[in-house]
């Protein structure tokens, strides 16, 4: 009865989301209070319709209800609970239904916290959004049903996909997809500004803090997938510019370069079509992500559809919103004013530079991720672009504007002084200097000018995010300046910990790549392997059942100066139910440094075991946090809230504070 609850709740739901599509714009365009109204009704309704028929799917991985087409190819009765759940967007039907909730989450957030906003904005807003529901309900109804049945029902699962049955899954989708969905918001703002023609600085202020919170969120899923693949996959690789990694990190290239046009619009009102033309970007880049991994064209882990119906429906569904958006963009372009004027060298001058870099960057990654795929259409040749291609463009681009990432908060707004922002960071440069000489003391040989110049690089940019927050506090004594820190604005630290965070990251890649040592052995008991001044003895091998899976395990004593200091148990794990294996690694992690041990082969007591010590890998995702911190910070900063403060919403006419606090 819940799978048909469920299932009629979709239906409805698409049913209200058209409603919500056309009588708010409707009403918007007729000035008529009344349709305008219905804005948050219809969000409301549809967000908890949806909610009920993602329920419902979710209790019936929980039963193991495998009258459920997808419950069935997905789940196994003995999986634990944890991945029962999980289970529920580990699949491609399910996952769409949680990108349908998000979605409609954030268009229910944006019609009930947008009550500051002008009244005839906020219904185009909402009515973008049920635009972007529909049409997503709508595909998943006709094409991706996750209620379909299936009878009689079998009496057990095929259980899920054993790579994806780990925490590290249960916590990325969700992430990932609260990132790229949360983008619609913005991307709907966007149009509803070239809708209504209003873009100006009230519109960023209202902007910012959607791209804050969708630009945290795909941080964190992003730097979870990395984790997951790191020590999941057993390759002991964090990044491989694989296309469906480049599908979440293209959006987050323009989210970044997005948030810093937002703040120069709000502050100085300019960059207006560089900000409303970002906001469209990067929710495309999105859709395109959404159609690169449902739609079969790609063979992937994240990749669940092959049916090219669904494809081709993605498909459709790019060319209207990106299509339509970029139409009504060339159409308005000509209506929109440039903002205010500044100097090449200012603060906006350096955040067009970031904006020119990353956006180019985020070119050169869609390029390497599409020219396969297109190339293989026209012509049937299949080639493979990998990381060689992705380290000669993005890295020599990106490295410039990592060197300007200091420099940019110490100008002035509007003109600024360059040789004076380069007098504050004499500090940073000689903690880069030096950090760059003990690198290339500690690595020697081909790797000490790379391991020099990227540690370098990291000290240059984490002492320079330290320097901002230090340079703001003024003279005067140590307690004066303290109490001057402590009141700093949010967001300035918000920025500080982003560009440290930047930096933390920096590091841990450079020491990876640097420092890195490997070790392969084939071992019998009683072996020892040497490894950065470990040894590892291999103690004995042993069988094991878990709950869905039975595996080989390898025991080694880990000792340091002739003291035992852990036990790592690396395993080859098989699911019988899809007769998969997957490799589960052993991590023992000293500092921010890890041993990372995996196993090859496992015979008669005989292992091929694969040692690496990776010095500092966790700055890597520590750096991450550090950025979605500094990201939540800003947020919560008091200026930075949607809608005008009370003293100048009594500063407005009557008619105008009427329709700014309609209802």
């Amino acid at each position: 009865m819940l799978n048909e609850l469920g299932h009629v709740a979709l239906i409805l739901a698409l049913a209200v989301a058209i409603v919500q599509s056309l009588a708010p714009i409707v009403g918007a365009r007729r000035g008529d209070a009344r349709l305008m109204a219905m804005a948050t009704p219809t969000a409301v309704t549809t967000f908890a319709l949806v909610a009920l028929a993602f329920v419902a799917l979710t209790t019936a991985y929980v039963r193991s209800d495998f009258s459920l087409v997808n419950v069935f190819e997905n789940s196994h009765s003995q999986k634990p609970l944890i991945y029962k759940i999980s289970g529920v967007w580990g699949n491609h039907e399910g996952s769409m239904l949680l990108w349908a909730l998000i979605l409609t989450v954030f268009g229910m957030l944006a019609a009930t916290l947008g009550r500051g906003m002008p009244a005839s904005l906020r219904a185009t807003v909402v009515a973008v959004q049920g635009w972007i529901a529909t049409a997503f309900l709508l595909f998943i109804l006709a094409t991706s049903n996750p209620f379909e049945r299936l009878l009689p029902a079998p009496f057990e699962g095929r259980d899920l996909n054993p790579l994806l049955q780990d925490i590290g899954l249960a916590i990325h989708p969700p992430l990932l997809y609260l990132g790229y969905v949360g983008f619609s918001i913005v991307f709907a703002f966007a149009v509803a500004a070239l809708i209504e023609g209003r873009l100006d600085a009230a519109w960023a202020r209202w902007v910012r803090p959607w791209a804050l919170l969708s630009w945290i969120f795909l941080t964190l899923g992003i730097a979870m997938g990395s984790y997951w693949a790191y020590y999941e996959l057993g390759w002991g690789g964090w990044w491989y510019w694989d296309p469906v990694e480049n599908a979440s990190f293209m959006p987050w290239l323009a989210g970044t370069a997005l948030l810093h046009s937002a703040a120069v619009m709000e502050k100085r009102d300019a960059l207006k079509v560089w900000t409303v033309l970002l906001a469209l970007i990067t929710f495309s880049l999105s859709l395109l992500g959404t159609f690169l991994v449902r739609s079969g064209v790609l063979t992937s882990v994240h990749a669940f559809a092959s049916d090219p119906t669904r494809g081709l429906f993605i498909l459709m569904i790019l060319v209207l919103f990106i299509g339509g958006s970029f139409t009504l963009f060339a159409l308005r372009a000509g209506t929109l004013r440039a903002g205010g004027a500044f100097a090449p060298i200012s603060r906006e001058g350096a955040l067009v530079v970031n904006n020119v870099i990353l956006t180019t960057a985020c070119a050169t990654v869609l390029v390497g991720t599409l020219y396969p795929l297109a190339l293989e259409t026209l012509t049937g040749e299949k080639i493979s672009v990998g990381p060689p291609y992705f380290n000669m463009t993005f890295i020599p681009l990106i490295t410039p504007l990592l060197i300007l990432v200091p420099v940019g908060p110490l100008l002035a707004w509007k003109r600024g002084d360059l040789a004076a922002a380069a007098e504050r960071l004499v500090f940073a440069g000689v903690a880069a200097v030096l950090a760059a000489a003990l690198a290339a003391w500690l690595a020697g040989g081909e790797t000490a000018l790379t391991a020099a110049f990227g540690v370098g690089l990291a000290g240059w940019l984490i002492v320079g995010g330290l320097a901002e927050l230090a340079l703001r506090t003024g003279r005067g004594t140590a307690g004066a300046r303290l109490r001057r820190l402590l009141h700093l604005p949010r967001a300035t630290w918000g920025s500080a910990f982003a560009h440290v965070g930047v930096g933390v990251t920096v590091l841990g890649i450079v020491s990876l790549s640097s420092f890195e040592t490997e070790v392969i052995r084939d071992m019998v008991p009683g072996d020892q392997a040497r490894i950065a001044g470990y040894t590892l003895t291999f103690e004995r091998a042993e069988r094991r059942q878990g709950p869905n899976y039975n595996d080989a395990t390898a025991i080694f004593a880990v000792s340091a100066a002739g003291r035992r200091v852990a036990t790592l148990e690396p395993a080859r794990r098989v699911y019988p139910a899809r007769q998969m294996p997957t490799t589960e690694a052993a991590i023992k992690t000293f500092g921010a440094s890890q041993l990372y041990v995996t196993l090859g082969e496992v015979t008669d007591g005989r292992v091929t075991v694969r040692l690496f010590y990776k010095p500092l890998v966790l700055f890597i995702w520590i750096g991450a946090l550090l950025a979605a911190f500094g990201g939540l910070l800003s947020l919560v900063d008091r200026r930075l809230r949607i809608g005008l403060p009370a003293p100048a919403r009594r500063k407005m006419g009557p008619a105008v504070r009427a329709e700014a606090g309609a209802t």
